[in-house]
């Protein structure tokens, strides 16, 4: 059975994007595009009802490009009991306004024992100290917490 990785939005915009005159972004972007081919393959791909809505705004052709990129993954449904759990991470780390999307697809991926979630988003997702707050807050609640890294993190040696 392959592991299990829930995609989080960023990667998949890094996914699809033209390549940034940023050097670091344009890093992220080719480690994406290499991540896509190389281990993508060898793992069971989710995304989330979050996903779709944050990847079905903006330009309409970039909107294309993100959905046809991820047609063949599952979405995990929404429920009462993910809902909590994304109200008890809003509680503790109190992200801005912008982010609050950010504590859902963290208990999604908890909430549905999912192994590793993805994601360029170190601010809000990918960061040491909120994966510390959710594991402490998951180990009380015996929720598995998903390993929490980049793609570049998650490629095989």
């Amino acid at each position: 059975m392959k592991p299990s990785v829930y995609i989080e939005t960023s990667v998949i915009s890094y996914y699809v994007s033209k390549l940034s005159k940023d050097l670091i972004t344009a890093g992220h972007q080719i480690i994406t595009l290499d991540w896509w081919e190389k281990a993508q393959p060898k793992h069971e791909c989710y995304i989330s009802p979050y996903v779709m809505q944050e990847i079905s705004k903006g330009n309409p052709e970039m909107v294309t490009r993100r959905i046809k990129a991820v047609e063949s993954f599952q979405s995990l449904a929404l429920n009462k009991e993910v809902d909590a759990l994304a109200k008890v991470y809003l509680k503790v780390v109190q992200p801005p306004e912008h982010a609050i999307t950010d504590a859902y697809h963290l208990a999604i991926a908890a909430f549905y024992g999912i192994d590793y979630l993805i994601s360029w988003n170190c601010t809000h997702i990918a960061n040491g100290h909120i994966i510390k707050q959710l594991q402490k807050i998951n180990v009380s609640s015996n929720i598995q917490t998903p390993v929490i890294c980049t793609p570049e993190e998650l490629m095989e040696g």
